[in-house]
């Protein structure tokens, strides 16, 4: 049925055209012979064409176009007196005789257009009688399309401010009264065409009114062309008359629309000293308007004329716009009841965004705005709806990207509030908002009400909210978030130090009641944190006894031994292990020696009892090493007691390559280059021989298990060990032994079957370095001279 309905208009359309294009053409004929009379009946029987009711508005103004386009040749004969031989004023009546009233009407608006230029008479008189002549036809489409054609004919021969027509008792109020009356005549048609026709075709009606807005548009867009309308004429004429016509149509399509070309059409220098008129107008509109878009429109323009120069800036304050728009948008919300949440937070949005542009540093305003809608979403439960979600995290995000700094945002009262209504997910997507626009701007958050405010607001990403199981979340999203959260731990800062304890305790409340999953992301960057704050105060004394002692190292170090504890539990050792041994190097730094032993204590008990994988092991070992070996603040007997236990546990590693290589390192905890009373040589040659054991014996156990010797790679180290202690000045290592490791490596390399390239490149280096020391000459040359490789 509708594709029979399109074709049949197809072919009214072709039918029209068809007859345009045949009385066009003896109408040209006529124009060409200068031929008035035939002229004016074929030019009379084309606009009949114009007669139909069979098209809709889209193809009626095709066919309207056509017309349209042949009546400009019509005009322009109409304008050369010398071809038609009548004057304009007999003219005007001539055509006034056609027999048809749209076609009458049409000739009648092109002739007028001439004699308004011919100035023979008023060009008020005319504008007048075409505009109410123009009432015989009540068809709301023929109608609205032939008064579009009278906008089009007249517009540039109105009696504007310096235009050649003004004057003579034409004056711009003329102007406006014509358009401004054709206006009125437009929109009744345009409105009536909503109640014509059976119910059934409502929704169709309603989309060619759509397409038909246009043509009451333009009178708009043509007073705002008017030079003459200055504001005084805009707020007691025109606006007056247009809103009346708004609010009188009660219609909510042709409120809507035309709402939106006021503010579109006329200077926003008029909108704000009319606010009042406007906003008085929009609370009288149907309930079913969409004013949230109406006033967003407003905020909008109003926000970038606000922008466009600081000069207009005293405007708004000498007109108090925001608490006139702040007060339009309470009453309409308040008006309609049934208004949705995304209506109402998306107003509250776009005044947001108007008070930041307007008065940046009224922080009370901003926070009153975000109390209102508080005020609305205290109505309803959760918000469930995902674009009014969206609206509040634009609406939350308007003050961050504003003053591109979130410690402003914290100072709002509401701003918390309004993240409440937020369900888990969103709150999560504003925590990560506000983490990035702290990252992205550097903000420094300075202290610890600052802080507690902050991780309240994010405390979607720390710890888990109504049961929501980390399992469930995807692993890539988790760690990024955490990710997040630790990055922003750094971005936590007091130069006092007392106020910065404060600070990382803060912190730590929140992180610690966060689920034992987060902990190895949170606590790392905490302790960190806590290390940074000792070494600013380090050299100060002082017993922890209350409460209100200063921050002095052993406190801060009660509170990350505190800190890394919980690490052991959540299958994260190596993490906590090495926190203990930072630490640990940080009590070394402070002269806290108990301290620092009790760091490494922590360190090996976490050792034995939580790490059990070989390569974990490994690295484990290497680290307690490495640090041991840095560490000044220990007595004999603890450093032997802790050095006992390094290599205890390096010989005790499952994998004789991990064995050989953590004891042939635990050699550096008996020599130590800047320290004049670690340089036991005897100890160092211990280690190295048992390293020189434990590699046999990997030989041996590659030999039973492959058939073959194993890999000479461990000797290779252990034979740079020996160079490394030997250049050293290490007495108990000697050129001889040196020379013995070396034949031992080329006899094993000569019987090995497998080539090591890797193994072999590694030892030819190691010679290279033992001939470059030789020829050096000198101390060393000499010391070298007695290997012979």
């Amino acid at each position: 049925m509708v594709a029979d309905g399109i074709d049949d208009e197809e072919k009214w359309l072709a039918e029209g055209i068809a007859g345009v294009q045949h009385n066009a053409f003896y109408m040209h004929r006529a124009l060409d012979g200068n031929n008035l009379r035939e002229a004016l009946k074929y030019s009379a029987q084309m606009l009949s064409e114009l007669r139909t009711s069979k098209l809709s508005p889209h193809k009626y103004y095709e066919l309207y176009m056509r017309v349209f386009d042949e009546l400009r040749r019509v005009e322009i004969f109409f304008k050369d007196e010398a071809r038609h031989g009548v004057s304009v004023v007999d003219l005007y009546e001539l055509v006034q005789h056609a027999g048809n009233i749209l076609p009458r009407l049409y000739l009648l608006c092109t002739v007028g257009s001439v004699y308004i230029r011919t100035k023979e008479a008023p060009a008020k008189d005319i504008l007048k009688d075409l505009v109410e002549m123009s009432r015989g036809v009540q068809h709301p489409i023929r109608g609205l399309f032939l008064r579009n054609y009278l906008c089009q004919v007249t517009r540039d021969k109105l009696p504007d401010l310096g235009s050649e027509y003004e004057g003579n008792g034409d004056t711009v109020m003329d102007a406006v009264d014509f358009v401004l009356q054709n206006f009125t005549e437009m929109n009744k048609l345009w409105v009536r065409m909503q109640h014509q026709g059976p119910v059934r075709i409502k929704e169709k009606r309603g989309k060619e009114r759509n397409e038909l807005r246009d043509l009451v548009g333009k009178n708009l867009h043509i007073l705002g062309q008017i030079e003459g309308v200055d504001l005084e004429m805009y707020r007691d004429v025109v606006l007056p008359r247009v809103l009346e016509q708004v609010v009188n149509s009660k219609d909510d399509l042709a409120q809507h629309y035309l709402m939106d070309c006021i503010i579109q059409v006329f200077p926003d220098e008029y909108h704000l000293q009319t606010l009042d008129i406007l906003l008085a107008a929009c609370s009288q509109l149907q309930p079913t308007v969409d004013i949230k878009t109406v006033l967003s429109q407003l905020m909008g323009r109003l926000s970038n004329y606000a922008a466009s120069s600081t000069e207009v800036l005293p405007e708004f304050l000498q007109v108090e716009a925001f608490s006139k728009l702040s007060n339009a948008i309470g009453k309409v919300i308040e008006t309609q009841v049934d208004m949705p949440a995304v209506g109402a937070i998306t107003l509250y949005t776009s005044l947001l965004t108007f008070t930041l542009r307007i008065h940046p540093d009224r922080l009370d305003y901003v926070d009153q705005v975000l109390g209102a809608c508080i005020k609305k979403l205290s109505s309803k439960p959760k918000l469930e709806d995902s674009k009014a979600t969206k609206q509040v995290v634009a609406l939350l995000s308007a003050p961050l990207e504003k003053y591109n700094d979130a410690v402003t945002a914290l100072k709002l009262s509401n701003y918390t509030r309004v993240m409440d209504y937020l369900d888990n997910e969103t709150k999560k997507v504003m925590a990560m908002v506000i983490i990035e626009n702290i990252l992205k701007n550097n903000t420094c958050i300075s202290t610890a009400e600052e802080v507690e405010t902050l991780f309240e607001l994010i405390k979607g990403l720390i710890m888990e909210i109504d049961g929501t199981d980390v399992g469930e979340l995807d692993d890539e999203d988790f760690k990024e978030e955490q990710n997040s959260v630790a990055r922003l731990i750094h971005m936590l800062y007091n130069d006092d130090p007392d106020e910065m304890f404060k600070i990382i305790c803060t912190v730590r409340e929140h992180i610690m009641s966060g689920g034992l999953n987060r902990l190895p992301f949170t606590i790392p960057p905490l302790v960190f944190s806590a290390l940074k704050l000792v070494r600013r105060v380090q050299g100060q004394d002082g017993e922890v006894v209350g409460e209100e002692v200063p921050a002095t190292p052993k406190k801060i170090f009660q509170f990350v031994n505190q800190t890394i504890e919980p690490l052991s539990s959540v299958q994260s050792p190596d993490v906590a292990l090495r926190l203990y041994l930072q630490s640990a190097e940080a009590a070394n730094d402070c002269d806290l020696e108990p301290v620092a032993y009790e760091f490494f204590t922590q360190a090996f008990i976490l050792y034995e009892e939580e790490i059990a994988d070989s390569k974990a092991q490994f690295t484990a070992i290497h680290l307690i090493i490495g640090t041991l070996q840095r560490m000044t603040v220990f007595g004999v007997e603890n450093r032997d007691t802790l050095t006992h236990k390094a290599t205890g546990y390096s010989a005790k590693l499952l994998k004789k390559p991990d064995q050989c290589r953590a004891v042939y390192a635990c050699s550096h905890l008996f020599w130590v280059d800047d320290q004049d009373g670690i340089k036991d040589g005897e100890r160092v040659l211990l280690c190295l021989k048992r390293s020189i054991r434990i590699a046999n014996a990997a030989q041996q156990m590659a030999s039973v298990t492959r058939g073959s010797s194993g890999p000479v790679t461990l000797f290779v180290e252990i034979l740079n060990k020996y160079v490394y202690f030997f250049e050293k000045g290490n007495p108990q290592i000697t050129s001889s032994v040196i020379q013995g490791l070396v034949e031992l490596i080329k006899t094993m390399q000569s019987d090995t079957t497998t080539p090591e390239p890797a193994t072999n490149a590694f030892f030819a280096s190691t010679i290279r370095y033992i001939q470059f020391q030789k020829q050096k000459g000198g101390a060393m040359g000499e010391k070298y001279d007695p290997i012979k490789v």
